[in-house]
Protein backbone atom coordinates (compact mmCIF):
# COMPACT_ATOMS: atom_id res chain seq x y z
CA UNK A 1 0.00 0.00 0.00
CA UNK A 2 1.16 3.34 -0.83
CA UNK A 3 1.30 5.94 1.53
CA UNK A 4 -0.58 10.02 1.05
CA UNK A 5 2.04 12.26 0.76
CA UNK A 6 1.14 15.65 2.13
CA UNK A 7 1.78 18.59 0.64
CA UNK A 8 3.33 21.23 3.08
CA UNK A 9 2.39 23.85 1.60
CA UNK A 10 -1.99 22.95 2.22
CA UNK A 11 -2.34 22.72 5.91
CA UNK A 12 -6.32 22.21 5.48
CA UNK A 13 -5.31 19.30 3.44
CA UNK A 14 -7.80 16.14 4.75
CA UNK A 15 -5.78 13.29 6.08
CA UNK A 16 -6.45 9.97 4.19
CA UNK A 17 -8.68 7.82 6.63
CA UNK A 18 -7.00 5.77 9.41
CA UNK A 19 -8.47 3.04 8.12
CA UNK A 20 -6.04 2.93 5.32
CA UNK A 21 -2.99 2.89 8.21
CA UNK A 22 -0.32 0.56 7.19
CA UNK A 23 0.00 -3.11 9.62
CA UNK A 24 3.36 -2.81 9.60
CA UNK A 25 4.91 -0.40 10.78
CA UNK A 26 1.76 -0.53 12.79
CA UNK A 27 -0.37 2.57 12.20
CA UNK A 28 1.84 4.28 9.84
CA UNK A 29 -0.60 6.67 7.84
CA UNK A 30 0.93 9.11 5.35
CA UNK A 31 4.49 11.58 5.25
CA UNK A 32 4.96 14.98 4.86
CA UNK A 33 2.74 18.11 5.14
CA UNK A 34 3.89 20.60 8.08
CA UNK A 35 3.75 20.94 11.45
CA UNK A 36 1.22 24.33 11.37
CA UNK A 37 -1.40 24.28 14.24
CA UNK A 38 -4.27 23.67 11.98
CA UNK A 39 -2.78 20.91 10.40
CA UNK A 40 -1.73 19.15 14.00
CA UNK A 41 -5.20 20.08 15.48
CA UNK A 42 -7.00 18.54 12.64
CA UNK A 43 -4.68 15.35 12.84
CA UNK A 44 -5.91 14.21 16.64
CA UNK A 45 -9.50 15.12 16.00
CA UNK A 46 -9.10 12.33 13.29
CA UNK A 47 -7.10 10.23 15.43
CA UNK A 48 -3.64 11.18 14.07
CA UNK A 49 -0.71 11.85 15.68
CA UNK A 50 2.95 13.05 14.14
CA UNK A 51 5.92 11.05 15.26
CA UNK A 52 9.46 11.47 13.50
CA UNK A 53 12.96 11.24 14.01
CA UNK A 54 15.40 13.59 13.43
CA UNK A 55 17.03 13.83 9.58
CA UNK A 56 12.77 11.97 8.72
CA UNK A 57 10.22 13.37 6.86
CA UNK A 58 7.11 13.86 9.01
CA UNK A 59 5.53 10.92 9.32
CA UNK A 60 1.88 10.69 10.75
CA UNK A 61 0.45 7.36 12.67
CA UNK A 62 -3.10 5.91 13.80
CA UNK A 63 -2.43 2.48 15.31
CA UNK A 64 -4.56 0.05 15.93
CA UNK A 65 -5.51 -0.62 18.89
CA UNK A 66 -5.27 2.72 20.63
CA UNK A 67 -3.73 3.14 24.71
CA UNK A 68 -6.32 5.34 26.78
CA UNK A 69 -7.84 6.20 29.40
CA UNK A 70 -10.76 7.03 30.82
CA UNK A 71 -10.34 9.21 33.65
CA UNK A 72 -12.69 7.61 36.23
CA UNK A 73 -10.56 4.39 35.94
CA UNK A 74 -7.48 5.80 37.00
CA UNK A 75 -5.57 3.41 39.53
CA UNK A 76 -3.27 4.37 42.42
CA UNK A 77 -1.10 2.18 43.94
CA UNK A 78 -0.74 2.44 47.60
CA UNK A 79 2.81 3.25 47.49
CA UNK A 80 1.76 6.03 44.98
CA UNK A 81 -1.04 6.77 47.57
CA UNK A 82 1.45 7.30 50.26
CA UNK A 83 3.80 9.98 48.29
CA UNK A 84 0.90 11.72 47.35
CA UNK A 85 -0.14 12.16 50.93
CA UNK A 86 3.58 13.21 51.46
CA UNK A 87 2.67 16.70 49.59
CA UNK A 88 6.32 16.77 48.85
CA UNK A 89 5.57 18.30 44.90
CA UNK A 90 4.66 21.34 44.33
CA UNK A 91 2.21 21.16 41.21
CA UNK A 92 0.98 24.16 38.77
CA UNK A 93 -0.38 24.75 35.07
CA UNK A 94 1.20 25.67 32.22
CA UNK A 95 4.00 27.55 34.60
CA UNK A 96 6.54 26.36 32.54
CA UNK A 97 5.66 24.56 29.56
CA UNK A 98 8.75 24.86 26.83
CA UNK A 99 10.92 23.32 29.82
CA UNK A 100 8.77 20.62 30.32
CA UNK A 101 8.78 19.96 26.08
CA UNK A 102 12.59 20.43 26.77
CA UNK A 103 13.16 18.01 29.55
CA UNK A 104 10.91 15.00 27.36
CA UNK A 105 12.99 15.83 24.66
CA UNK A 106 16.02 14.73 26.67
CA UNK A 107 17.57 11.77 26.11
CA UNK A 108 16.29 8.71 28.14
CA UNK A 109 18.07 6.09 29.46
CA UNK A 110 19.21 3.38 26.75
CA UNK A 111 17.98 6.08 24.33
CA UNK A 112 20.51 7.89 21.79
CA UNK A 113 18.11 10.30 20.42
CA UNK A 114 14.48 12.13 20.72
CA UNK A 115 11.43 11.94 18.86
CA UNK A 116 10.79 15.86 19.72
CA UNK A 117 12.74 17.62 17.33
CA UNK A 118 13.39 21.54 17.16
CA UNK A 119 10.32 21.61 14.84
CA UNK A 120 8.34 19.79 16.95
CA UNK A 121 9.31 21.46 19.95
CA UNK A 122 8.21 24.59 17.95
CA UNK A 123 4.95 23.64 16.87
CA UNK A 124 3.85 23.04 20.42
CA UNK A 125 4.87 25.94 21.96
CA UNK A 126 2.69 27.95 19.30
CA UNK A 127 -0.30 25.58 20.47
CA UNK A 128 0.84 26.34 24.14
CA UNK A 129 0.74 30.14 22.99
CA UNK A 130 -3.08 29.36 21.09
CA UNK A 131 -4.29 28.23 24.62
CA UNK A 132 -4.54 24.70 22.84
CA UNK A 133 -1.44 22.69 24.42
CA UNK A 134 -0.99 22.32 28.04
CA UNK A 135 1.70 21.43 30.41
CA UNK A 136 1.15 20.17 34.48
CA UNK A 137 4.64 20.92 36.59
CA UNK A 138 5.92 18.88 39.46
CA UNK A 139 8.47 21.20 41.65
CA UNK A 140 10.54 20.54 44.82
CA UNK A 141 12.44 23.22 46.47
CA UNK A 142 12.04 25.83 43.21
CA UNK A 143 13.28 23.22 40.85
CA UNK A 144 11.43 21.55 37.85
CA UNK A 145 11.22 17.48 38.90
CA UNK A 146 8.46 16.34 36.68
CA UNK A 147 5.76 17.28 34.09
CA UNK A 148 3.99 16.33 31.06
CA UNK A 149 2.31 17.84 28.18
CA UNK A 150 -0.21 17.52 25.44
CA UNK A 151 -3.39 18.93 24.03
CA UNK A 152 -6.72 19.60 25.24
CA UNK A 153 -9.27 19.45 22.38
CA UNK A 154 -13.09 19.15 23.01
CA UNK A 155 -13.23 16.61 26.45
CA UNK A 156 -10.72 14.96 25.35
CA UNK A 157 -6.65 15.35 26.09
CA UNK A 158 -3.98 14.17 24.01
CA UNK A 159 -1.25 13.14 26.40
CA UNK A 160 2.01 13.69 24.15
CA UNK A 161 5.35 13.21 26.72
CA UNK A 162 6.46 13.05 30.13
CA UNK A 163 9.52 13.06 32.56
CA UNK A 164 10.77 12.56 36.06
CA UNK A 165 13.87 13.80 37.96
CA UNK A 166 12.60 12.91 41.20
CA UNK A 167 11.04 8.96 42.24
CA UNK A 168 7.50 9.52 41.37
CA UNK A 169 6.93 12.75 40.50
CA UNK A 170 5.66 12.15 36.65
CA UNK A 171 3.00 9.83 38.16
CA UNK A 172 2.50 12.44 40.74
CA UNK A 173 1.56 14.91 37.69
CA UNK A 174 -0.43 12.52 36.12
CA UNK A 175 -2.55 11.71 38.80
CA UNK A 176 -3.08 15.30 39.58
CA UNK A 177 -4.00 15.94 35.89
CA UNK A 178 -6.48 13.34 35.74
CA UNK A 179 -7.93 14.55 38.79
CA UNK A 180 -8.74 18.09 37.49
CA UNK A 181 -9.87 16.38 34.23
CA UNK A 182 -12.62 15.11 35.62
CA UNK A 183 -13.33 17.91 37.56
CA UNK A 184 -13.71 19.77 34.49
CA UNK A 185 -15.81 16.86 32.83
CA UNK A 186 -12.70 15.62 30.69
CA UNK A 187 -13.95 11.98 28.82
CA UNK A 188 -10.32 10.85 27.66
CA UNK A 189 -7.03 10.74 27.46
CA UNK A 190 -5.55 9.49 24.65
CA UNK A 191 -1.80 7.53 25.22
CA UNK A 192 -1.32 6.52 21.73
CA UNK A 193 0.87 3.99 22.16
CA UNK A 194 1.19 0.96 24.99
CA UNK A 195 3.63 1.36 27.53
CA UNK A 196 3.66 -0.54 30.80
CA UNK A 197 3.83 2.47 33.01
CA UNK A 198 0.48 4.09 31.51
CA UNK A 199 -1.04 0.61 31.90
CA UNK A 200 0.21 0.71 35.51
CA UNK A 201 -2.02 3.70 35.92
CA UNK A 202 -5.30 2.54 34.06
CA UNK A 203 -4.94 2.98 30.78
CA UNK A 204 -6.30 0.32 28.17
CA UNK A 205 -6.41 -0.51 24.48
CA UNK A 206 -9.21 -0.06 22.39
CA UNK A 207 -9.93 -0.64 18.69
CA UNK A 208 -9.06 2.62 16.69
CA UNK A 209 -12.65 2.50 15.21
CA UNK A 210 -14.17 3.27 18.62
CA UNK A 211 -11.64 5.41 19.65
CA UNK A 212 -12.55 7.54 16.57
CA UNK A 213 -16.39 7.72 18.07
CA UNK A 214 -15.15 8.89 21.11
CA UNK A 215 -13.55 11.62 18.94
CA UNK A 216 -16.53 12.50 16.90
CA UNK A 217 -18.60 12.88 19.76
CA UNK A 218 -16.28 14.33 22.30
CA UNK A 219 -13.96 16.93 20.24
CA UNK A 220 -16.54 19.36 19.99
CA UNK A 221 -18.04 19.72 23.24
CA UNK A 222 -16.69 22.15 25.65
CA UNK A 223 -14.97 21.85 28.53
CA UNK A 224 -15.65 23.47 31.54
CA UNK A 225 -15.12 27.20 32.02
CA UNK A 226 -12.63 27.02 34.69
CA UNK A 227 -10.32 24.62 32.88
CA UNK A 228 -6.82 25.23 32.92
CA UNK A 229 -7.19 27.76 35.07
CA UNK A 230 -5.80 26.34 38.10
CA UNK A 231 -2.39 26.96 38.79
Amino acid sequence: MNLTVLDPLRPEQPFPSPEKALREPDGLLAIGGCLSSRRIVNAYRHGIFPWFSPGEPILWWSPDPRLVLFPEQLKVSRSLRKTLRKNIFQLSFDQAFSAVVDACAAPRERQSGTWITEEMKQAYNQLHRQGIAHSIEAWRDGELVGGLYGLAIGRVFFGESMFHRQTDASKVVFVHLVNNLIAWDYRLIDCQVHTEHLVSLGAIEIARLDFLQHLRRLCNRAPAEQAWQTT
